[in-house]
């Protein structure tokens, strides 16, 4: 039965790293719907999924363990394909909004459980393999997003996330009768995870991008974007100090003290801040400069996202020459390198071929070199019984990162006059390409440790291959 529990697991997987693809491709067609709502507003549609979904990671997983993987499970699939329903029958933004937090909600409860399920059904000589094979899922969701995005949009935006109600009713089905039951440990008598400081840190993240998105409405020095920007920083201090007190917190700060550990998880946040910003500022710039069409902008983003998933998995033996450290150093140069390209060269008469592609080929080698290896990094640098909650830090920094980097080219961009865009995506750029540069930094204790790479660091990266952006 090990062939239908995987067949389960990553068909759900797949259709909920396919979804963030593919929301971004779409968001323009969204704008036009709702008779032009604005990017402000419709980028919550991307943020609040990545709020909650953040904030829940760690408490789903916990959930989990204490009330069985099956039954957790197949609850996070049910919500999200319903969810989906709720998405493409919305009437409004608002309505939209509200069921991506819905569908994130059950997006947390199914991506924690997914890999436990299957290694209970793997033999242990088989399951490392097993891991690649899921870890590639999102690489190959990175790659044929764009496109199928492209390709649904043109049908119309709400199918979207049509497409994923005849995927997860087939999988629900299936797994209810083919997922095992494996015993609960004794984590059911452990204390919950905690609930309060989960509100906390998305009441952090949410006036934080709120602020953000909001300053070039309301000003960037306005009691509204000051007050939000304050009220982020001290919900964030409320959180640190009580996961410092409480006895399952959602974060365990320390963790955050093993060096290599903090670096590559602040790297990793950085670096996604710089990502996000990429895949959105290159949609509007297709869609809202160059007028290219839903499926047209897929195809021109897809060179980027396609190099991922084989960069990723032949970057090991990179990795055991050079050393991790250099090798994600590398990859956030890189990037940036591609950022600026687009900075220098973009302009709303330049040809696809002589701005765009270089840009996006320069990324995608830069996303194949750095989140594969500093995850690898991140996972090697902890013992293995805190590996599954050393993962969803990174997992949830990841997510943060995501919204900051959509939150920050929002802001900037705010809603230029079309003589003006060419400058405001301008700024973006060097905002985005700032971002990678900063994670280049975060790497710089990782390449100082001058040693070469564990055989657990080359293991991580060959089963970090999974790429999900977001």
């Amino acid at each position: 039965m090990p062939q239908a529990v995987f067949a389960t697991v990553t068909a759900a997987v797949f259709m909920s790293n396919l979804d963030l693809f593919i929301v971004n491709v779409a968001l323009p067609s969204m704008d036009r719907s709702f008779d032009g709502a604005g990017l402000g507003p419709l980028s919550w549609v991307l943020n609040g999924y990545a709020i909650v979904f953040a904030a829940l990671l760690v408490v789903a997983g916990r959930v989990a363990d204490r009330s069985g993987h099956k039954p957790v499970f197949l609850t996070g699939l049910a919500v999200f394909t319903l969810a989906s329903v709720g998405c493409a029958l919305a009437p409004n933004v608002g309505t939209l909004v509200a069921a991506r937090l819905v569908q994130a909600a059950g997006a947390a409860l199914l991506m924690p459980t997914s890999l436990a399920l299957l290694l209970a059904t793997t033999a242990p000589d088989k399951r490392a393999g097993a891991v690649r094979a899921w870890a590639s899922i999102g690489g190959i969701a990175a790659g044929l997003g764009p496109v199928a995005g492209g390709l649904l949009v043109e049908a119309g935006w709400r199918w979207v996330f049509l497409v994923n109600v005849p995927v997860g009713i087939a999988a629900f089905a299936l797994g209810v009768m083919v997922l095992p039951s494996p015993a609960r440990a004794a984590a059911e008598r452990s204390p919950l995870p905690d609930l309060f400081g989960a509100a906390l840190l998305t009441g952090s993240i949410a006036t934080l991008a709120l602020g953000l998105i909001k300053a070039p409405d309301w000003g960037w020095t306005s009691a509204g974007t000051l007050g939000a920007l304050a009220a982020a920083v001290l919900l964030a201090l409320w959180f640190v100090r009580r996961s410092a007190r409480h006895p399952v917190p959602i974060i365990e700060l320390p963790l955050l003290r093993v060096r290599s550990f903090a670096s590559a998880a602040a790297a990793l946040t950085l670096f996604t801040v710089a990502f996000a910003g990429m895949l959105l500022g290159a949609v509007l710039w297709c869609q809202g400069v160059w007028g290219y069409s839903a499926l047209r902008t897929g195809l021109a983003i897809a060179p980027g996202p396609l190099l991922v998933p084989p960069v990723a998995l032949r970057i090991g033996p990179a990795v055991a020459r050079f050393g991790a450290g250099r090798i994600a150093l590398a990859g956030t140069v890189l990037f940036a390198t591609g950022i600026l390209w687009w900075a220098a060269t973009l302009g709303a008469g330049t040809a696809y071929a002589a701005s765009l592609l270089p840009g996006m080929v320069l990324t995608g080698l830069g996303v194949g070199m750095t989140l594969p290896v500093l995850t690898g990094v991140s996972a090697a640098a902890l013992p293995p019984d805190r590996f599954a909650t050393g993962s969803a830090i990174t997992s949830m920094g990841r997510q943060i990162g995501a919204v900051l980097g959509v939150a920050i080219l929002v802001g900037i961009l705010g809603s230029p006059a079309p003589e003006d865009a060419v400058a405001a995506f301008r700024y973006g750029w060097y905002a985005v390409a700032a971002a990678s540069l900063l994670a280049a930094c975060a790497t710089v204790p990782l390449v100082r440790a001058r040693r070469p790479a564990t055989a657990a660091e080359e293991t991580g990266v060959a089963e970090a291959a999974k790429i999900d952006a977001a």
